[in-house]
């Protein structure tokens, strides 16, 4: 009797075992009656990431009383896998804060989740891993593939920013002038000798001569200006300043000539001209001055344009006119000349002459631009060596080392010599170029901090590849602006705006073919996608095995056009 209810009550227990063991069979065996509903249908790269929203509706009698399961979503490819963060579910009578999902009548979960981008992803398919557990059983399964993964668009970017070059302000031509001022007495056209034989009125003529005689300098021209003071009627105003522009036009002539100054023998070379009322010149004196109602007199300026008007209102302000005529009008009764030269640089053959034999000859400009005259790039950096040694203090050739450092995709070099350039003087190339070094070993957050506080041109385009990894699309596209660029075109691809992408891509001088192929498909173009792919391969065989495992061209897999030229 004992015996048989020993072996009644195993019966039992294996009977409810095999129970419990079931009922999670039979959930794993109607999993694919669980319907997904996947958001994008394809998932995509947007912001380095790969994002999926998935609607699971669970029919009713699926999820067991006593379940427990947590879902999720993973990604699977041919060299593994990639999880993303699951959901936990429970059934009706299972005491916990999971969602439930009812026996009877089944139930709903939305899901949205995400995990970084990795390569190998491009050819994966998303499915749903269940762990379902009952008690201590537990059994783990997977649904039937739900989606297709991933298009990768995004991760074209180029992330080798534009770098700021700190370049050179050589000039070959560079401007030289001199300038003097006789003084009139008021009325007069008379140049007095203190005037005519003023210590500047010589250095003047000096200048002139020695310009007309420099083997490295033209003399140009020289420019006479006479004025009157703003006071008194216009007409003999004008009468004087005429008088005054005749008697100073002919004296510098004069003086000139008996220097034996060639130009001046051609009448050209003198440029004269008149202001009857110096009115610009009287409000710039009244500015500098300390006179007593100096803001009453400025507004009156200000207020009116008519000279006799003007003139009218300063007199009546009495208790200033006095000093404006003692300290402002005889600085206006004058004739100015200024005399105009270029000084001519060393030419390109005797400045890459002297960095070979005597760099110390040339000064830090012209060692720099000696840089862009030569074609290689150890040259370029054999030069901003010199100028390191030579010129310590200045950033410039550091910066310009290390971009070519930089293009070389020697990114710790360039850094290097980044941060040299930054503590000469960190201005907004330096940090722009610190940026781009932050940007291509993967701290954005550095990079765009960088780019942020610098103000240059090529920040801007550096925020737009930022933006373009962040998948702020639209922002990239506000950040290159009119830039046919290849990322540009990409960004107009990304944000769809399909029509500007195409204007872009048909005016870039980039190599851009295998972006045409990619709108070519979006646009639904399989000549377009055929033509550019071989242009594309046939400028870089590397687009085969990219365009082999693209998800944008999943609709050619099977072309056996699109396979002649993968292969």
């Amino acid at each position: 009797m004992r015996s048989s209810l020993f072996t009644a009550m195993a019966v039992l227990m294996v009977g409810a075992t095999a129970f419990s063991c079931s009922s999670l069979k039979k959930m794993e065996k109607n999993v694919d009656k669980i319907d997904c509903t996947v958001v994008p249908e394809v998932l995509t790269v947007v912001g380095s990431e790969v994002p999926v929203e998935i609607t699971a509706t669970f029919p009713a009698k699926y999820f067991n009383k006593k379940a427990e399961v947590t879902a999720m979503p993973v990604l699977k490819y041919e060299t593994g896998e990639t999880l993303y963060e699951g959901v936990e579910l429970q059934g009706e009578k299972v005491l916990g804060n999971a969602t439930v999902i009812e026996k009877k009548e089944g139930g709903e979960v939305k899901y949205v989740g995400t995990v970084p981008f990795q390569d190998a992803m491009r050819m994966s398919g998303l499915y749903v891993r269940y762990n379902a557990e009952k008690g201590k059983k537990s059994r783990q399964y997977d649904s039937d593939k739900i989606a297709d993964g991933v298009i990768a668009t995004e991760a074209l970017v180029n992330k080798a920013g534009a770098i700021a070059e700190g370049g050179n302000a050589f000039q070959r031509i560079t401007p030289e002038t001199a300038e003097a001022a006789i003084y009139y007495l008021i009325n007069s056209a008379q140049i007095r000798s203190s005037q005519a034989k003023s210590a500047e009125i010589k250095a003047l003529e000096q200048f002139a001569a020695d310009a007309s005689a420099a083997e490295d300098m033209n003399l140009k021209s020289v420019e006479v200006k006479s004025y009157a003071s703003p006071d008194g009627e216009q007409a003999w105003n004008t009468t004087v300043a005429n008088n005054r522009d005749k008697a100073s036009g002919k004296m510098i002539s004069k003086d000139l000539n008996k220097k034996k100054i060639a130009e001046a023998k051609n009448a050209d070379f003198f440029k004269q001209y008149i202001t009857a009322e110096d009115w610009e010149g009287f409000q710039q004196a009244m500015e500098e001055s300390n006179i007593q109602d100096k803001e009453l007199i400025l507004r009156v300026l200000s207020m009116y344009s008519d000279p006799d008007v003007r003139e009218r209102e300063i007199k009546n302000i009495t208790s200033a006119y006095t000093a404006v005529a003692d300290q402002i009008l005889p600085k206006l009764r004058r004739s100015k000349f200024i005399v105009n030269a270029e000084r001519i640089g060393k030419s390109d053959e005797e400045i890459l002459a002297l960095v070979k034999s005597n760099p110390k000859e040339l000064n830090v400009e012209e060692m720099l631009y000696a840089a862009s005259l030569v074609k290689s790039d150890a040259e370029k950096q054999g030069i901003y060596s010199l100028a390191m040694s030579q010129f310590p203090q200045d950033w410039r050739a550091y910066n310009d080392y290390g971009m070519i450092e930089f293009e070389k995709g020697a990114y710790d070099k360039a850094a290097e010599y980044f941060a040299k350039a930054a503590k000469l003087n960190s201005n907004a190339a330096v940090k722009n170029n610190m940026g781009c070094v932050a940007l291509v070993n993967g701290n954005m957050d550095a990079a765009a901090v960088a780019f942020g506080s610098a103000d240059c041109p090529e920040a801007d385009y550096n925020m737009g590849i930022v933006s373009v990894l962040k998948g702020e699309y639209d922002n990239a596209v506000k950040y290159f602006g009119a830039c046919t660029s290849f990322n540009a075109c990409l960004a107009n691809i990304l944000a769809g705006n399909n029509a500007v992408a195409a204007q872009k891509l048909a005016a870039s001088e980039d190599d851009v073919d295998y972006l045409k192929a990619v709108l070519a498909a979006r646009n639904n173009d399989a000549n377009g996608v055929i033509a550019n792919l071989k242009s594309a391969v046939a400028k870089d065989a590397a687009y085969k095995q990219l365009a082999a495992t693209d998800m944008e061209f999943a609709a050619y897999f099977d072309n056996a056009d699109f396979a002649a030229i993968v292969k």
